[in-house]
């Protein structure tokens, strides 16, 4: 059994805080770049430029690439011979959310009740927390800042069998298309498929911070994800919908077993600042 102390996690947390919002992973940054030279539109290319340009300057001056600093996304995975030591877990992330917000100067989005009482809560807690245990000693936490102009264009539909990969692509598409320029194109998309609602949807979260340059390890959906980017790409949506053929850098898919009778698909849409950061502890 490893103990880890609670104040180390709360550290580590308020860190991945600042660093997701302020540095745009090598990945996404990669794929901007790449994004630019095959961009027609020159107007499109020019956009892609200034995304490039503004993730540059975020990193050059330590501030946030994008105004707003989303609510924090965390993917725990915890071994099974970790011990936390001097407090809890869930409150040592959201402590340490609470200090990466004030501390690195983010803008605090997150409200105390979603319908009746829009209070800011001032320290953008609490953060939404998926917990995985697995084999081993580590700890691993991923913090994914997710912004509210993407997020409000992800969808979840229960298909059924019949509807096939015909009809999880129209999903897709109907999705994408409906978001257009709202969601700050060129856009990652997340899919999950299979499951149960809520699954589908945390499959779809969790398929975001997988790097954009790594395919699912299925083959067939491997493909799928090529096949959907390209449908994406001919819709002429653009960067921030001002026309182009490079609306969505990449589509990442994971899937689960689900019922012999249920379909479920969820797409969820990222801007172009597809944010993340991890740390193993």
């Amino acid at each position: 059994m490893r103990s880890i102390d609670a104040a180390t996690i709360t550290q580590a947390v308020a860190k991945l805080a600042i660093d997701a919002n302020y540095y745009l992973s090598e990945d996404i940054y990669a794929a901007l770049v790449a994004a630019q030279n095959k961009e027609e539109s020159p107007l499109g290319r020019e956009i892609i430029g200034q995304l490039v340009k503004n993730a540059g300057i975020a990193r050059e001056e330590a501030m946030p690439i994008c105004q707003d600093t989303g609510l924090a996304v965390v993917f725990v995975e915890l071994g099974q011979e970790v011990h936390i030591q001097g407090g809890s877990l869930e409150e040592a992330i959201h402590a340490g959310v609470a200090q990466g917000y004030v501390e690195g100067y983010l803008r605090k989005s997150a409200v105390a009740d979603p319908l009746f009482n829009r209070t800011n809560t001032q320290n953008n807690t609490p953060a939404i927390i998926h917990y995985s245990i697995v084999p081993g000693d580590q700890l691993k936490i991923v913090l994914a800042p997710k912004g509210a102009g993407s997020e409000n264009k992800s969808a979840v539909k229960m298909l059924v069998p019949a509807d096939g990969i015909a009809g999880v692509k129209k999903f897709i598409l109907d999705t994408v298309t409906a978001a257009g320029p709202n969601s700050c194109p060129p856009m990652v998309i997340g899919i999950g498929i299979g499951g149960t609602m809520e699954k589908a949807a945390i499959l779809a979260k969790k398929a975001l911070v997988r790097p954009v340059d790594r395919r699912n390890e299925h083959p067939e959906y491997a493909k799928l994800e090529e096949e959907v980017l390209a449908m994406i790409n001919q819709t002429g949506i653009g960067p921030q919908g001002l026309g182009g053929r490079v609306t969505a850098l990449a589509v990442n898919i994971e899937w689960y077993p689900t019922h012999i009778a249920g379909l479920p698909v969820a797409v969820n849409i990222n801007c172009h600042a597809a944010r993340h950061a991890q740390v193993e502890l």
